[in-house]
């Protein structure tokens, strides 16, 4: 079983003192994103981004997911702390990475899907497939820490939304398509999965291989409870359209998983609960 240690984006280098990069110790980002809890939206965000027909198959396709399935979540993360708590070099360097990366994935829908019919076409860098994983980043970053750090009243939503909406324009979401406030989000989401989303055999493979990675990272009780956290976090419609189980035990286990963290979490050192890209950042400031 691989080290899971290996699966955490490594600290960044030091920067430029005194940058503040896009946001600073004050911000929402920082706020939020400096928790390592947020690890645990990842497996709900990447199913999410997997139920859009498109971004199946465009991971399908142009990506080696069968054999390294949780590579786009490193990657993604590790984009994510490095524009959030970068300084302004890092912060660039970050986002041209991504949009090389990006540059050379397009395509088109082999076979009807949902509402997309066949010969659909796709590109990574289309503003409206960015804005969709960009929307799943977000709001399953405030869906866990609301369920499993603290509380996050809706003006801390929107704070943290308007320091998100700065990221997203790193990733080349321009500021037209981007819904006006956290309120807005929640809204497009819903509607994605109403109109939009649709768990097809892509998807559903994909999928398996996000929660049962061969050869596997977790021990088969952290992988059980990885699942039922996804399944917790994801829509309802998701979580049934992937047949994620959500039986009364699966809710009670939720439940003690949320009540565990939000008292252990605020008990620990800064070591084991922020990130490194956090503390570097700290660092550089001299606080």
């Amino acid at each position: 079983m691989p080290k899971l240690d290996a699966f955490f984006p490594p600290a960044p280098p030091p920067g430029q003192p005194g940058d503040p990069g896009l946001f600073g110790p004050a911000s929402a980002a920082w706020r939020i994103g400096r928790e390592r809890i947020l690890l645990a939206a990842g497996p709900a965000a990447l199913l999410l981004q997997l139920a859009h027909p498109l971004v199946a198959e465009g991971v399908r396709a142009h990506s080696n997911f069968s054999s390294d399935p949780l590579r786009r979540l490193r990657g993604t993360l590790d984009a994510v702390l490095t524009i959030t708590f970068g300084d302004q070099n890092q912060v660039r360097d970050a986002a041209r990475h991504v949009q090389r990366r990006h540059r050379p994935v397009h395509g088109t829908l082999p076979d009807a899907d949902g509402p997309l019919p066949a010969g659909t076409p796709y590109r990574a860098d289309d503003p409206t497939l960015a804005l969709w994983v960009f929307a799943t980043l977000v709001w399953t970053a405030v869906s866990v820490t609301d369920g499993f750090a603290r509380p996050v009243p809706d003006a801390e939503r929107d704070a943290y939304y308007r320091d998100m909406a700065r990221l997203a324009h790193q990733f080349g979401i321009p500021a037209r398509v981007l819904p006006e406030d956290y309120s807005g989000l929640a809204r497009y989401v819903d509607g994605q999965v109403r109109d939009v989303l649709s768990v097809g055999p892509t998807a559903s493979a994909l999928a398996r291989q996000i929660l049962a990675p061969e050869p596997p990272i977790l021990a088969p009780p952290a992988r059980a409870a990885a699942t039922v956290l996804a399944a917790g976090v994801l829509p309802p419609a998701v979580r049934d359209a992937y047949g994620l189980p959500w039986r009364h035990r699966d809710r009670t286990a939720l439940c003690a998983l949320q009540w565990t963290t939000r008292r252990t979490l605020p008990l620990l050192p800064s070591g084991p609960r922020f990130w490194p890209h956090y503390r570097v950042a700290l660092d550089r400031f001299g606080t």
